[in-house]
């Protein structure tokens, strides 16, 4: 505002620097109410801007901003001391710059020791000052204005737009002072959004009177070359002008060295530094602890000499909070979430528009510095993310991702189901997953991404307690899960009857269009347990849900052979074959499958036939873009069909079957058959396709089905 201000009047003219100050400020109250939004919503606790970002966007989005906002606030008492010093050698050149810088950071350290109580109390002289200073600015400006102003509108040419925004812009970045200190405050929710909106607003006013106070007083070409100009305007020129100065330099530096260590605190407090931190003494419960580390780091920065380099990436820090803070107000109100009821409510887009202006302005201000400082605050949250941690307070991600979620089931249920769009969305009902991980391998396998797969168990109970007993399985089962690196959704579900169970489950499981479609069991070893399974399998079927049985070799599928084979029996009426071969190239899309070969194998009953099929199969493949190999054998008078595949497909690694679902009473029969259709193989699945999907009939009959 002293240094800068007149410079950017005599580059830019009274019109183009004002639209600057109306741009600047527009960001920065919309970027208050904001803040100030969230903060009606709920208390705002210790550390402000940082406790804002963490319990809505989550602790290692918290830490990725709220670390490097401790640095800049603590780097920023040196900035501070350092523009102090260099503004006292104005008057006393023959000051040192370093000691200079030391001994201001240590009075500043002393007075924040006082406690913030008293460091605030000792503000109101320097702001007394700092108005003092801008009342002789406009007493200079009329008594002494220039006889033929300047049009307003001629600029220097000289300096670019967006480069003399950049250096006005951090006039008004010191918005979140009060919200730093929402630890202390006896009742933020309405001190935060009546002191930051009352400062903004006031601020806003100075900010358009001080272009032009000096546009009316000054030459653009002294404007330009002088940055002491007020000096030279005001009466009594620097014996006003400097102490508003440095009365608004140590106001800014007493904010920055109260705002670090409260930051510090909290991050302590949530486990992001080190627990002493978050250490307090007395009965306000000053930080003192981090007070010190905040002075110490402050004063090796004086060491420095120059803090040029940092200053930029300072400001790009401040910046991405403001607009992290924009984006969490917008997030909060998109989330729909019912504990949202803040009492001051801010437009969602309001919001969004200025956190996406404060990423541009970074880039505006320092290419560079935005690129070094987005940088080093993705590494923090790489860092963080890795660990995992619970918090009891919850954000708002899932809010808003569950708003995502009811937006996209809404449109997609409006959306009619055909083949072309239709997906795997897989339910692995198991008996024990831990016992059965392979099998749940298989079913990520099978969907590789374009469905949502969940392993689920069901628990026989008279479902009169047992629920904490089914919620703690669940939990053991995402632990697993979790473990094997498998992105499954875990159900225990307590039932009276497993088989019944089973189909409820299944019609159950999803929602909005977004269900289970496609199920996956393991081939039990017990005959009547398999008699069972295909029973409940012609329920299923007519509800509209593919089967699939699955029999696996777990210690050959984790083998990482090379040259693995999956082998497709491809029979043709049942559009079985449609889904087998939809399954068999998702399966070696996966990484632990890739290069896998596809051979689809069929059954003709004449030469005729066999030519039949291996035309229609060799013009379908390219069209579909499934790279696999055709073998269509003409069935043997020698051999069975069961005795056919095991030739072919006894050194295959999958074995992919038709399922041909008997009709009641006929249970233990075709199981048997089953039975002896999967001997000799290694890992097998009987498929039954139940769903809308299909890519065409091929062949003249099922016979590859048991």
């Amino acid at each position: 505002m002293y240094l800068r201000t007149g410079w950017v009047v005599g580059h830019m003219g009274l019109l183009g620097t004002l639209s600057i100050v109306v741009l600047a400020n527009a960001v920065t109250l919309v970027t208050t109410l904001s803040f100030s939004s969230v903060a009606t919503n709920g208390r705002i606790g210790i550390g402000g801007a940082y406790n804002i970002i963490s319990r809505n966007l989550g602790l290692e989005i918290g830490g990725a901003i709220g670390l490097p906002l401790f640095l800049s606030q603590t780097f920023s008492v040196t900035l501070y001391a350092f523009g102090l010093a260099e503004s006292v050698r104005i008057i006393w050149p023959a000051i040192p710059i370093e000691p200079a810088a030391i001994v201001i950071v240590i009075a500043i350290g002393a007075l924040a020791f006082k406690g913030s109580e008293v460091a605030l109390k000792a503000q109101l002289p320097l702001l007394v000052l700092v108005v003092l200073s801008l009342v002789m600015l406009g007493i200079g400006s009329g008594l002494s204005p220039m006889t033929d102003p300047t049009p307003l509108n001629v600029s220097s040419g000289k300096v670019d737009y967006w480069v003399a925004f950049a250096v006005f812009f951090p006039a008004v970045t010191g918005v979140m002072a009060g919200l730093g200190l929402s630890g202390d405050l006896r009742d933020p929710q309405t001190s935060i959004p009546r002191g930051s909106i009352s400062a903004v607003i006031l601020g806003f006013v100075v900010y358009l009177a001080i272009p032009v106070l000096l546009h009316l007083a000054a030459e653009p070409s002294v404007l330009q070359s002088d940055v002491m100009v007020w000096t030279r305007i005001a009466p009594l020129g620097a014996w006003l002008i400097m102490p508003g100065l440095w009365g608004a330099i140590f106001s800014s530096a007493v904010g920055s060295v109260l705002g670090a260590p409260r930051t510090l605190q909290a991050l302590a407090l949530d486990g992001l530094a080190p627990k002493f931190l978050a250490r307090t003494v007395g009965p306000q419960e000053e930080p003192r602890t981090g007070l010190i580390i905040t002075l110490a780091i402050a004063l090796l920065a004086c060491l420095l000499g120059d803090l040029n380099a940092v200053a930029p990436i300072v400001t790009m820090f401040f910046l991405t909070v403001y607009g992290t803070i924009n984006l969490v107000a917008a997030f909060a109100t998109l989330s729909g979430e019912v504990s949202w009821r803040p009492t001051l409510r801010v437009p969602w887009l309001a919001s969004l528009a200025a956190g996406i202006a404060c990423v541009a302005v970074m880039f505006l201000v320092n290419v560079k510095a935005a690129i070094v400082a987005v940088f080093l605050e993705i590494i923090v949250w790489l860092l963080l993310a890795r660990k995992e941690r619970s918090t009891a307070w919850g954000d708002a991600r899932r809010g808003l991702y569950e708003a995502l979620m009811r937006w996209a089931l809404v449109k997609s249920a409006n959306r009619p189901m055909t083949s072309r769009n239709w997906r795997p969305h897989m339910l692995i009902f198991v008996h024990k997953m831990e016992q059965q991980l392979a099998l749940v391998h298989f079913g990520r396998w099978f969907v590789q991404g374009r469905g949502v797969v969940t392993a689920c168990e069901l628990i026989e109970s008279k479902l009169d307690g047992d629920v904490i007993d089914a919620r703690a399985r669940r939990h053991e089962m995402e632990a697993c899960l979790a473990k094997e690196g498998l992105g499954v959704f875990a159900e225990a579900d307590l039932v009276r009857d497993v088989d019944d169970g089973l189909i409820a489950v299944a019609q159950a499981n999803g929602m909005g269009g977004l269900n289970s479609n496609t199920l996956l069991l393991q081939w039990p070893e017990k005959t009547e347990m398999q008699a069972a399974i295909l029973g409940s399998s012609r329920v299923l079927s007519q509800l509209g849900k593919s089967v699939i049985l699955g029999r696996v070799d777990a210690a050959r599928v984790f083998n990482e052979k090379k040259g693995r084979e999956v082998h497709v029996w491809w029979g043709g009426l049942q559009r079985n074959g449609d889904l087998m071969l939809l399954l068999a190239y998702l399966l070696t899309r996966n990484a632990h499958w890739r290069g896998s070969k596809i051979v689809i194998f069929s059954l003709a009953s004449n030469e005729m036939m066999r030519q039949n099929t291996q035309s229609h199969l060799d013009q379908l493949l390219p069209e579909l873009r499934i790279d696999a190999r055709t073998e269509v054998i003409i069935k043997s008078a020698e051999m069975t069909v069961r005795e056919q595949i095991l030739n072919q497909s006894k050194n295959a690694d999958v074995v992919l079957l038709g399922l041909a679902v008997p009709e009641a009473g006929d249970e233990d029969k075709a199981a048997e058959r089953m039975g002896k259709f999967a001997e000799g193989l290694s890992s097998v699945f009987f498929i039954k396709n139940s769903s809308p999907f299909g890519v065409t009939n091929i062949g003249e009959s099922d016979d590859a089905s048991p």
